[in-house]
Order: structure tokens, then C-alpha cells, then sequence
């Protein structure tokens, strides 16, 4: 019963939350509107509580508070408001503070489930996981004294977590090891970086990338360009592509580096909240090397407010795919049980005034977030950068230059889905004892040998096939024996210098430079008139 009177009061929690904002925000609303809205929620309130116990008593199996109120009436409730209102859970609260926070305690390393087995991606440099001796590929068959035959791997990585100092046992099984590796691993702080990847692309030119928009994002991003000499470089490569977005003063900050001190970074406005304009505050200090940002159907929210901004104000020259559409802030309210609601309180624009997000109002859910066509537009909501290019709302960014990713043949696509290329580095490390000196690449030999080996293990490919994506298969080969053989940064830092899409962006720089060049002619034509 304790459970159930837990559960029931977690409505009016909600309600009062709301009515504390508009208590704040909306003193011009009338007493006798208010009083007749307090009623409808009053015999509201009322229905749901006997729906409930109706439920409840009469149900033919025992029902779960927290399934039924956690799992079904709230989300329900606001799923019928937009697609990004939310409820978290006390387990889903801490997750996200966790992404926010941008630590957690733990052995440092990623893991992924395979076939029934949970096995370890990569172990984070410099972690307790990598300074153990945890290798990509090896299986994780025991944590402490239990067994994860039965558990999927996101229970696995729970195991792993845990109080800073603690310790921990990981048994795992390794191609070419006959018997367990066992690893006693002791927990610590785990720092997520937000800016995982930050070197010279070529010469003169920096590439960053930004995974996620969280606490530590801009003083990650800030000691990275310092630590690549940022008076002097030539151009800039800023990676944006799958960054699902995050805290808007981070992104707000981010903006701030690169764009000259008083210009409009973003404004966002509600029912509630009147408008509120951010600006550029420091300011990029007269820094005004070209910049090339990457986006793609994943760059939302927060990544759409950086590329939005330099796009705007004609700073960057955008590359890729339309982004995502997501142009609505949410607020998160702690509630009892250690439980959260992330509530839309407000919409945020462009400098130019365009609203990014979407139109969801006559879409599926599904079809929101998983749609084919990302090049979608409003047509009266047009408006222009500072050098007079016409951008439009209701779809995102737009890029500047479209780039359309490579599709995967046959023979590509049975060696990713079927992660032959990991499981053939496995078989490699398991043959080769010596460690791999720097800048070792993938020779004809080891191509030979996994040829071989794809046969053996009965791979279905022509000689054609293999001839023909010999390139892209070396190439995938060496970043995934560079994960096992030096880090996973070194690999990630190969893939990028042999991504097509970075070396267009290279190759855009100039664009964005005679862009940039562009729009200071005519915004100072525009206040000498």
C-alpha cells in the first residue's frame, strides 16, 4: 500500500510543479480562469484515481505501481503534448545527470552485446579498464562472482559501475588464451569526454569533434584549441555529425568562441518565459579563421543552436545533411523518488529569427524521428544571413553543401553487421605476440590472411567483391587492429583523416573564407547607408 500512496502522489507533483511556473510567469491571468482551472484539474484527478483503483482491485494479474504510473499514465500524458516532454525514472535521472555531469564511477571502458555475449569495445586510455590490460573483443563472461550468460549488456555495465575505490572482478574468455583472463580492476572516476577528438588535420588546419553538449564542452573545447596553438591556425574543422545536442549555455558558450563579442548566438521564448537573447560575451578576439562545420539527420538541438548561429551570421560554411529539427527547450523539474520531468517550456530561434524545430502535428512519433525525407522547409518562415543568403525555418539547418555518405555493397555490409573485421582481429592479436610498432599499416600479407581467414569461416564474397572494396577494407582493418594494438583515440584519429567528408571539408575551407569575406563587405555597405 505504502508503494501505491507513493505512486498516486507523484500526479499531483506534477500539477504542482506546473502550477508553480505559471504562478511565476503568468500573474496576468485571471483569478476566476485559474479557479476553473484548478476544477478541471480537481475532477480530473478525480477520474484518474478511481480508473485506477478500478485497475487496480479488479486487474486478472497483481499491478505494478510503477509500471502503470511510471511506465504508462505519465508518459502517456506527455506524449500528447510533443515528442520531447519526458519523464525519467529515478535510474533514467541519474543517467542523464550522468551525461550532464560528463563522469561516472567505473572501470572506464565501453561494451556492446553480441550474439548473447557482452563484449568489450574499447577500454577509455588511460582508465583502470586500459591499464588493467582489457582488450577490444575480449568476452566478459563473469563480473565479480556472477555470471553474465543471462544478462544483456547494459546489466553487464551496471555490474561494472560503481563507488570510487571499490573493487572489482572481470573474468573474461580471449581468442588464443585457453583458459579466463581474470582482471582485478579497481573503480574510479571516469571522465566522458565531451571532445573526444582534437588534433591537426593537415597542416595548419584543426579538426574538432563535439559528441555531446555537456558541463565540461567548452572548457574542453577551449584547452584543446589552446593546447593546438589557435592564433595560428588556417582553418577549422568542426564536427557536429550524431551530436544529439545538451545544455544550451554550453552550446551558448561554444558560440561564443567564434563569433565576434555582441552578435546574437540564439533567443528562445514560451507561453511562461519571455523572451531571452544570448550573445556573444568574450567573443572570438578578433580570431577569424574559416570554419567548415559537419552536421548530419543527427545534429539536434544544441548542435542545431551552434551551426544555426555561424550559419546565420555567414561564419561557417555547413557541410553535410539537413540536421534533425529539434528546436524546443526542455526544462527538467526534479520530483519526488528521485524522479524527473524534462517539461517543453520554450522554443529557441536563430539569429536570423528561424525557428528550427519541426512540425510534429500530424506525424507519428515513429515517423518523427525516424523520417526519410530530412530536407524539409517552411516556406513562410524565410529569412537571410548577415550577407543576405536566404535561409528558411521549420526543417532545421539546411547545409551549405550537401555531401550524401557512401552506401554499403553487400560484401561491406555482411563484414559490418556480422563484425567479421573485429572478430578477424581477435584471430590476429591471438597469432601475433609482438607488439606493433608505430604507424604499422595493414600490408598485403595481412590482407592475404584475412582473405583466408573470410573463407574459413565461410563468408560469402566473389573475388570481385573483395578486389573491388580492397581499399575500404584495409582501411577499416587498420582502425580496428589500432584499437587492440595502441588506443582507440589512435584509431578514431585514422578514421577521421581517411573520412571523405572530412577531406571535403578540407577541400571547402576556401568556401568558407570568401563566405565570411562576403558577408563583412556587405554588412559594412549595409551601415555606411
Amino acid at each position: 500500500m505504502a508503494q501505491n500512496r507513493r505512486s498516486l502522489l507523484l500526479i499531483p507533483a506534477l500539477v504542482f510543479g506546473s502550477a508553480v511556473i505559471g504562478g511565476m510567469y503568468g500573474p496576468q491571468l485571471k483569478v476566476a480562469s485559474a479557479a476553473t482551472a484548478d476544477d478541471d484539474v480537481k475532477t480530473s484527478m478525480k477520474q484518474f484515481t478511481k480508473v485506477y483503483s478500478t485497475v487496480e482491485q479488479n486487474f486478472a494479474d497483481p499491478v505494478s505501481p510503477d509500471k502503470a504510473i511510471y511506465k504508462g499514465a505519465i508518459p502517456q500524458m506527455l506524449r500528447t503534448l510533443d515528442p520531447h516532454s519526458n519523464f525519467f525514472d529515478p535510474k533514467d535521472l541519474e543517467a542523464l545527470r550522468e551525461d550532464q555531469r560528463g563522469r561516472y564511477y567505473g572501470v572506464g571502458m565501453s561494451v556492446q552485446g553480441r550474439n548473447g555475449k557482452t563484449i568489450v569495445m574499447a577500454p577509455f586510455v588511460g582508465s583502470p579498464a586500459y591499464k588493467a590490460g582489457l582488450r577490444p573483443g575480449d568476452v566478459i563472461i563473469k563480473v565479480n562472482d556472477k555470471s553474465t550468460d543471462t544478462l544483456d549488456s547494459t546489466k553487464v555495465a551496471d555490474l561494472l559501475k560503481g563507488p570510487k575505490g571499490t573493487p572489482v572482478q572481470i573474468t573474461v574468455s580471449r581468442e588464443g588464451v585457453d583458459q579466463p583472463v581474470v582482471f582485478n580492476v579497481v573503480r574510479d572516476e571516469i571522465t566522458r569526454k565531451s571532445v573526444p577528438d582534437a588534433f591537426i588535420v593537415k597542416p595548419g588546419i584543426a579538426y574538432l569533434k563535439l559528441e555531446q553538449f555537456n558541463e565540461t564542452t567548452s572548457h574542453e573545447m577551449e584547452e584543446d584549441l589552446q593546447a593546438m596553438n589557435e592564433d595560428s591556425l588556417k582553418g577549422l574543422i568542426l564536427d557536429l555529425r550524431d551530436n544529439p545536442g545538451g545544455l544550451l549555455n554550453e552550446a551558448v558558450s561554444v558560440g561564443d568562441h567564434f563569433l565576434p563579442k555582441g552578435d546574437v548566438i540564439v533567443s528562445h521564448k514560451g507561453r511562461a518565459s519571455a523572451e531571452k537573447v544570448y550573445t556573444a560575451h568574450n567573443g572570438n578576439h578578433g580570431r577569424d579563421y574559416p570554419i567548415v562545420v559537419l552536421v548530419n539527420r543527427n545534429s539536434a538541438s544544441a548542435a542545431e543552436i551552434v551551426s544555426g548561429a555561424l550559419q546565420d551570421h555567414d561564419r561557417a560554411w555547413i557541410l553535410g545533411d539537413n540536421t534533425f529539427g529539434k528546436g524546443l527547450v526542455q526544462t527538467v523539474y526534479p520530483l519526488v523518488e528521485n524522479t524527473g520531468l524534462a517539461l517543453t517550456t520554450a522554443k529557441y530561434y536563430t539569429p536570423s529569427g528561424r525557428l528550427i524545430q519541426r512540425d510534429y502535428s500530424n506525424v507519428s512519433f515513429f515517423d518523427y524521428y525516424y523520417r526519410n525525407n530530412t530536407a524539409t522547409r517552411n516556406l513562410s518562415d524565410v529569412k537571410s544571413t548577415d550577407g543576405g543568403r536566404v535561409v528558411y525555418g521549420g526543417g532545421g539547418i539546411s547545409p551549405d553543401e550537401k555531401f550524401t555518405p557512401m552506401k554499403y555493397d553487400q560484401f561491406e555490409t555482411e563484414l559490418i553487421i556480422k563484425y567479421e573485421l573485429s572478430n578477424y582481429t581477435r584471430h590476429f592479436f591471438a597469432t601475433h605476440k609482438q607488439k606493433l610498432p608505430s604507424g604499422w599499416n595493414v600490408d598485403e600479407a595481412t590482407m592475404n590472411d584475412l582473405h583466408q581467414y573470410l573463407l574459413d569461416n565461410k563468408v560469402e564474397f566473389s573475388e570481385a567483391d573483395f578486389t573491388k572494396d580492397y581499399t575500404w577494407t584495409r582501411q577499416r582493418l587498420q582502425a580496428e587492429i589500432y584499437k587492440t594494438a595502441f588506443s582507440v583515440d589512435e584509431s578514431r584519429m585514422y578514421e577521421i583523416k581517411n573520412d571523405p567528408e572530412v577531406l571535403q571539408a578540407v577541400d571547402a575551407l576556401p568556401k568558407a573564407q570568401a563566405l565570411m569575406a562576403n558577408a563583412k563587405k556587405i554588412v559594412a555597405e549595409r551601415m555606411r547607408k
